[in-house]
This record gives structure tokens, sequence and C-alpha cells, in this order.
């Protein structure tokens, strides 16, 4: 019988829990959680079925399946955020009713927490100041980090020079241990006066160290240009995104010329501008035969000239897709002389004389413009454009500067076919990557199979937050985010390593370098602290309890992609110790990412809590922080001993040992 749901209430029984209900009729019914198979929403049950007419909000319907044979509970209730608490509620509860009464465990935990660990003045329920600055300073002292400096410093409560030494050569791994050095770190993050004055580092100090740079996860040498920058530009990976003036999906979204300088800023070498017939005479810029909005040519060019170079001083590359008749043309050219100047010069460099191309270097503060040529057969109107298929190129060419584009439905087959062939291709010349067509969304795929085979240019939609842009982030981050980064030599033409391993190499092999040695890779996640809800928390801000375990994959060679995971901490947030050793044997480290994740843990399943991603090559061995972060946009920084997690604003901390060792 459908009766409504009034004032539902939940009582727990032995093994089980009730709902009881009340009711509008004279009769009841009591439904044990280890008995349903099912709650769906809406008017879904065959009773809702005979109500055809809108007597009912199906916003306010769900039914609830169980027993032996299947019968339905149908309920009404109140109004649709109760019913969504109600099914929400359920299904939690069928989910952990194996665990012995996990949500009233969960509940009594965070009530009971206060009153087990401090007893509060006179019992009154409150905290007087000294007691909150005792509660503060019990529940902020890291255990693992106050074991460390026990371990140091012979059971005492400070570091003096000589522990301090020690800790940093045989946990840190640095080898600056110097006396001048040694102070510096007391003076800089030591806190008590007392301290600072006997020249030692207590807790508050060692905790302060470890979550400055000094001990972050990656390498801060690797925050500012640290690779060679004078090889020619084919041999390096180029930053590099696609409809750049997309602020969302390729179908409605809009275009912004402030697209172009976010990219920029963001550490972008190579913009896309699709070039149109516009009104008056004057070329725009948008996504072809789609309800896109449209910005002017001479804006997007004037946006590029201001902030191309603010970020990185090394060169930008417009990617033109001319789609324009020829006086539109000429009047791209125009804006192009008139608004990039000596940007666009390169009297240097003999351009049709050169058998490779210059080097980022030489190429500082120009722009390098990339189009498809018109040929003398080609008639007045005559338009080239990308989607169509006509960069897929039968041979390759022999002139450097020319640069070959393919969608990634192309270079998938030929990823597949001849993988081989295409790194011995890209040794010679540029190749961009670019999304298929079908990604109206402008989602964005997986770069890392067309840098394992030594793809310049791997096109990333930059409007798009996710794992895909973050493997891209995490790529360039390890060269000051300048936007190149140079290639593993394997890829590269013309140097020593080439002559013996690059003719061989095949990213697709079981062997891909024969006779180069693994790396190991050693990982101890230690621990984390104050790590946030998940953003779709079930049950809000100051609800859920979380249950948080630690993922790590590496990203790179096929052969080299891994996962594993560490332990699940049960009702910690606060400060989860894990102290579990994750190794990792690695074929070529030069193109490997390795990600980092933290997931709370639920019996229906787990929530993301945060990520960070870093290049193999910017990993600092020792016992580090790490940025976790839950979105790709800029957000505060936080401290961890090992590693890091950030997000919406909120702070937490992981903790990995870092150990990198040849096989």
């Amino acid at each position: 019988k459908l009766d409504s749901l009034c004032s539902p209430v939940v009582e727990r029984s032995e093994r089980s829990y009730r709902l009881d209900k009340a009711h509008i009729s004279s009769s009841s019914v009591s439904v044990t959680i280890d008995s349903i198979h099912e709650v769906c929403e809406g008017k879904k049950s065959e009773i809702f079925r005979r109500y055809a007419d809108n007597r009912f909000d199906p916003n306010y319907c769900f039914s609830i399946y169980y027993g032996e044979r299947v019968k339905s509970l149908d309920l009404v209730s109140t109004n649709a955020e109760e019913a969504r608490t109600w099914i929400t509620g359920l299904k939690y509860l069928m989910a952990g009713i194996s665990d012995e009464d996990s949500l009233a465990r969960r509940q009594r935990t965070r009530d009971q927490y206060p009153l087990s660990s401090l007893s509060t003045y006179e019992n009154q329920g409150s905290l007087a100041f000294e007691e909150f600055c005792l509660f503060y300073k019990m529940i902020s002292t890291r255990r693992d980090l106050y074991l460390i400096m026990i371990s140091y410093s012979n059971q005492k409560e400070v570091m003096d020079l000589h522990d301090l030494a020690r800790f940093l050569e045989n946990e840190q791994k640095v080898q600056r241990k110097w006396e001048m050095y040694l102070i510096d770190i007391v003076a800089k993050f030591e806190p008590c006066p007392e301290n600072q004055q006997r020249t030692v580092l207590g807790i508050d100090g060692l905790t302060n160290y470890m979550r400055s740079p000094a001990g972050d996860i990656f390498n801060p040498e690797h925050n500012q240009v640290n690779q060679d920058m004078t090889q020619p530009l084919s041999n390096y990976f180029i930053a590099t995104s696609h409809n750049t003036y997309l602020t969302g999906d390729q179908l409605l979204s809009q275009s912004r010329v402030e697209m172009y300088a976010y990219v920029l800023q963001a550490g972008c070498r190579c913009v896309e501008v699709d070039c149109w017939d516009g009104p008056d005479g004057e070329p725009i810029i948008h996504h072809g035969y789609t309800l896109t909005s449209k910005i002017l040519f001479k804006d997007v060019i004037e946006t590029i000239n201001k902030y191309a170079f603010t970020k990185s001083l090394y060169p930008v590359i417009l990617s033109i897709e001319n789609h324009c008749t020829v006086p539109q043309q000429k009047k791209m050219a125009e804006y192009l002389r008139e608004v990039l100047q000596d940007k666009l010069v390169l009297s240097s460099i003999n351009v049709h004389e050169c058998k490779k191309l210059p080097s980022p270097d030489i190429l500082k503060g120009k722009v390098l413009i990339k189009v498809k040529l018109f040929f003398s057969n080609m008639q007045e109107g005559d338009v080239s454009d990308e989607d169509t298929g006509d960069e897929e190129e039968e041979e390759a060419f022999a002139n450097s500067w020319q640069v070959s584009s393919l969608n990634e439905t192309v270079m998938n087959q030929i990823l597949q076919l001849k993988p081989g062939e295409l790194v011995r291709f890209n040794q010679r010349q540029l190749i961009r990557v670019y999304p298929s067509n079908y990604r109206v969304d402008s989602s964005n795929f997986n770069p890392q199979p067309y840098w394992n085979t030594g793809c310049h240019m791997v096109a990333m939609n930059y409007q798009t937050e996710g794992r895909m842009l973050e493997l891209n982030q995490a790529k360039f981050a390890s060269n000051g985010n300048c936007g190149y980064i140079l290639r593993p030599k394997c890829m590269c033409k013309g140097t020593f390593f080439f002559s013996f391993f690059s003719a061989a190499f095949n990213p697709m092999l079981e062997d891909p370098l024969p006779g180069h040695r693994k790396t190991q890779l050693v990982l101890k996640i230690i621990s984390g602290q104050q790590l946030p809800k998940p953003k779709d928390s079930m049950f809000g801000d100051r609800g859920e309890i979380i249950d948080p375990f630690v993922e790590v994959e590496i990203i790179g060679l096929h052969l080299d992609c891994s996962k594993q995971q560490t332990r699940v901490v049960d009702d910690n947030g606060f400060n989860p110790m894990w102290e579990e050793t994750l190794v990792f044997n690695i074929q070529m480290p030069q193109v490997a990412l390795v990600r980092f994740q933290v997931w709370d843990h639920d019996p229906i399943g787990q929530d993301f809590i945060g990520q960070r991603t870093v290049a193999f090559r910017s990993l600092m061995p020792g016992r580090l922080h790490k940025d976790i972060c839950m979105h790709t946009s800029v957000l505060p920084r936080v401290s961890h001993l090992g590693n890091m997690l950030i997000a919406d604003g909120e702070m937490g901390r992981l903790i990995p040992l870092v150990c990198v060792s040849d096989q």
C-alpha cells in the first residue's frame, strides 16, 4: 500500500537497522536493512504506475525492494531533498551493513575523541586558553617527525648542528652540510628564540623545514630552466594548445582573446589560430561551422604580442589554420607585420640553407608561423583545413622547416603499425598531433603514447581540466615550465647515443632499449596530515570521516605503466599513517611520470581526494613533501611530510621516502 512518509526514524538493533514509518493508515511497515535488495528513486514500481495522474511528484518518490519475495515498499516524501537524503542514506547503510555498524561507529568516534584526548577545565565542556594551546600542540605535533628528532638527537627534544647534518645526509640525501648552511636552516625555520640562541632545531623548526620548498618532492632546481636549450628545435617536446580560443566545447562555447593570454602564461609555446573570412573585410577566429562565438584576428595577434614572452622567452609558434580568401589573407599578413614587427624577423638565419632547425636559445623572443602554403595552381578562394585530412603525408619531408599535423585517429594507426618508423621520422622534422574531430566536448586524449614516440607538439585543450592536462603540466614543469623539454637522446639525431641506440629504439617492444639498464624507484608512503573531505562528500564538510589510501601510478612506456596502492586507514583524515613501501622497475625514466592520488575508501565505492603528478626526472630523493591538487587551477600551497595535498583551498600532507637506483 502507498502511504505518505512522515517523520521517519532509524533505530539500531543487534545486527540490523529498522525503518519505522509513521503512516496515515492504520497499518505499519518495518524493513530490516539486511533484507533490502534495492532502493530506486522516482515512480518506477508497479504501484506507482497505477497512479497515471500527476498525484505524486516523481522527485518525492522512491521504492524499497526487500524480502525473499522482493516486495516493494513505495514511499512519498514531503520534499525532494528529504527523498534524496533517504535514498542516499539507505544505500550507504546497505553497503556498510557488514561493517559492524560503521555509521554509528564513525559518529561515536567523532563524538568521543575530544573527550578521551583532553580534560576540559572543571569538565565544563569548553577549553581555557592554556588548554587550547595544549590541545593545539598535541594535535599539530607530527609523530613521525618527532620520532626522527628523538632518533637523531639521542633522545633529546632538539637537534644540534651535528644531529641536523646527519639527518640531512641520511634522510634527505643532502651533502651540503657545512656549518653556515646548517646555521641558516636554524635561523630560517626555528620559531623559538631560545632554540635560535642555542643554535638548535626543535620539533616546530623541523616541521617548518620539512614543509618548506627544501622538503618538497619536486626538485627546486627544476623551477628554472635546467636543460640544454642550444640544440635544434626538433630535439624538444613543445607545449602545444588545441583550439586555443575556446573556453569550452567545440559547438556552443565562447571564443575569447583572454584564452591566448591564459595559455601563454601557463607555459604553452604553440597556439592555434583558426582564421575565417569576417564582415567588413576583417578576418575572424572561431570554430568553423559551429555556434561558437567569433573574435577578431587583429585582437588575438595583439594579445599574443602582449603575453608571448611574459613567462618564457623561448619562441612561440602560431599554428594558423587558414580558411580565408586571398584579400583577407593579405589583411592577416598586414596585421602580423604591424603588430609583431621584429618578433617575426629571422635575418640572422638563412632558412633555405639550414639543414636543421635553429635552437630555442637562438630563437628567444621570436614568433614562428606554421601555416599550409598556397601553390601557384590554387585559385583565389581556396582554403586549407587541417580537419579535412589533407595533412596526412605519404612520404617524409626532407626539409627540416616543414611540419606535419596529424589527428589522433591517424596517429593511433601509425603507432600500431609503424612505431619505430615514426620515431625516426620525428628525428628529422617536427610533427604536431591534435585531438580527433569527434571530441566535440573538448576532452583531451592521453598524450603519453605520442611522447613515447618523440612527437614534438602534442596539442591539448587547455580549457579542459582533468587527468590528461595534469600529465601535460607535469611534463613541462620539469624545465622551469618554459614550454620546451629536451627529448631523450634515443629520440634525437646527431648524438653519440643516437649512433648506438636510436636506430633500434621502439617504444612498443618488450626491450625498447637493448643493453640499457632499468631504474628502480622505491617509494615509502609514510603519512598524511589534514586531508580534506571529498569534493562531493555524502555528508558535507562536517559529517563524514574519510578512510584514505594512496595510489601511486607510473605513466611512461607501455611496459613501464603500472599502479600500486597502500592499505586503507579507517576513520582518519587528520594524520593517517601508512609506512608502506612500493617498488617500481622503470625501463625508460626519461619519459616517465609519477602520479600520486589519495582516495577515500567507502563500501559503495571510492571518492577522489587529490593528486600530484611529477616527472620522474624531477623527483628528489629523501623524506619529502609533495603538493597534491584536487584541481589544475592554482591553489594555496600546503605542506606535508613527503607529499602535500590541496583541495578547494583546504590543505593536506602526504609523506613519502624516495629512493632511485640503477639495477
